[in-house]
């Protein structure tokens, strides 16, 4: 297992890995819409103080994980693209997934995170609930991707 930062040459395969998590629900990636940041992960998340990592198992990309700065309020980071392949959650990849965002929190200064996440990942929830996430009561109604969806808002305060 080896984290690493997303190179261009990952975009295809990224992009599939996070499409193939979608077919789970009965849905598709929209790289039009609610993906666009996959088309290229430097300009949206590196240009803007951020990064977007990979995690490589026997040579393939099974997971990713980004974190991007809040442009409201710069004490907050927010964290997207939490994906890995069914074979590998529930094992101990998540959490080094987890660990690395939550270390490059800490380690850039940042005193919070804010995460959306789609109502359909539920296992995800009670992912995030374990490191402490709070989830807020309300889902917002998103119109951005294939099909229109909800997502959950979920913080964790690091002070």
């Amino acid at each position: 297992m080896k984290l690493r930062p997303a190179i261009s040459k990952d975009q295809d395969l990224i992009i599939n890995l996070i499409d193939s998590v979608y077919e789970e629900y009965g849905d598709r990636i929209f790289l039009e819409g609610a993906d666009k940041d996959l088309t290229d992960v430097n300009s949206f998340y590196r240009e803007k103080g951020g990064e977007f990592i990979v995690l490589v198992c026997n040579g393939e990309i099974s997971g990713t994980h980004a974190v991007l700065p809040n442009q409201e309020n710069k004490e907050v980071v927010n964290f997207r693209r939490l994906y890995l392949k069914p074979e590998f959650r529930g094992r101990q990849y998540g959490e080094e997934l987890m660990k690395w965002a939550i270390d490059w929190t800490i380690k850039h200064g940042f005193k919070k995170v804010e995460l959306w996440s789609d109502v359909r990942f539920k296992r995800a929830h009670n992912f995030y609930k374990r490191y402490g996430f709070k989830k807020g009561k309300h889902p917002r109604k998103m119109f951005d991707g294939a099909m229109p969806y909800e997502e959950f808002f979920f913080h964790l305060d690091l002070k």
